[in-house]
């Protein structure tokens, strides 16, 4: 019999890094372009440094989640990433997948950006969620908007100023219709249209500026998000 609550998630991209910086931002460096993952009790099934690693979780009922990396050295000091990731969802299988899929794409897209920029360098990373407000059908389009980047398109240069926040100035390197990456001199802004998927608008700040303060930077964007929904 074959789970039908299983899925699997394949992506094949280009990264600028060698395989050894790749693995090192897969590894001990995810707060850099993800979110922190060391309290996530996965086993490393397999090890092969620098070229295979695989991470698996399992839980009850045949539940478990798996991340695979497969990296071979490109010319130009690149890596070429063959990323699988598998498991079980056990509830709103169509809805879930599709976050998922999605969101591979953006982090995959953000490990990008960090070695390119910011490879190595100590982060403060601070995950916001936007309040329930943010569930509905169009809250990802009023965030772009209030942000003053709904026109914009990845590559475009932006300059706002943000009540609570401050000034921001740099690059959009992501725009989608669920997903937008702004990215300034220090810091990478991540923003997920989760309304999309269920959930509330959430955003995450990986701050590589050797000042930040996770508290600070988490109560002035909650105030935002709570401007900009209220």
């Amino acid at each position: 019999m074959t789970d039908n609550r299983k899925f699997e998630i394949v992506y094949d991209t280009e990264l600028p890094g060698t395989p050894e910086r790749v693995w090192e931002a897969v590894t001990n460096g995810t707060p850099g372009w993800m979110f922190p993952t060391d309290q996530w009790p996965a086993v490393k099934t397999v090890e092969e440094y620098p070229q295979h690693l695989v991470s698996r979780m399992d839980g009850p009922d045949g539940w478990f989640n798996q991340l695979e990396h497969v990296l071979e050295p490109l010319d130009g000091g690149r890596a070429r990433l063959h990323y699988v990731h598998s498991g079980i969802f056990a509830d709103n299988w169509d809805e879930q997948y599709d976050g998922a899929s999605k969101h591979t794409e953006f982090y995959l897209h953000t490990l990008g950006q960090y070695l390119e920029y910011f490879d190595g360098r100590p982060v403060v990373f601070t995950d916001i969620q936007g309040p329930a407000a943010s569930q509905v059908p169009d809250g990802f389009v009023q965030l772009k908007k209030a942000l003053g980047v709904d026109a914009a398109s990845q590559g475009d240069t932006f300059d706002v100023e943000l009540d609570g926040v401050g000034r921001l100035t740099g690059q959009v390197d992501f725009a989608n219709e669920n997903f937008l990456g702004l990215r300034t001199a220090d810091t990478m802004y991540r923003f997920f249209g989760r309304n999309a998927f269920g959930a509330p608008v959430g955003m995450t700040v990986h701050d590589f500026s050797g000042g930040g303060d996770s508290e600070t930077t988490a109560k002035a964007w909650g105030d935002y998000l709570g401007k900009v929904y209220a």
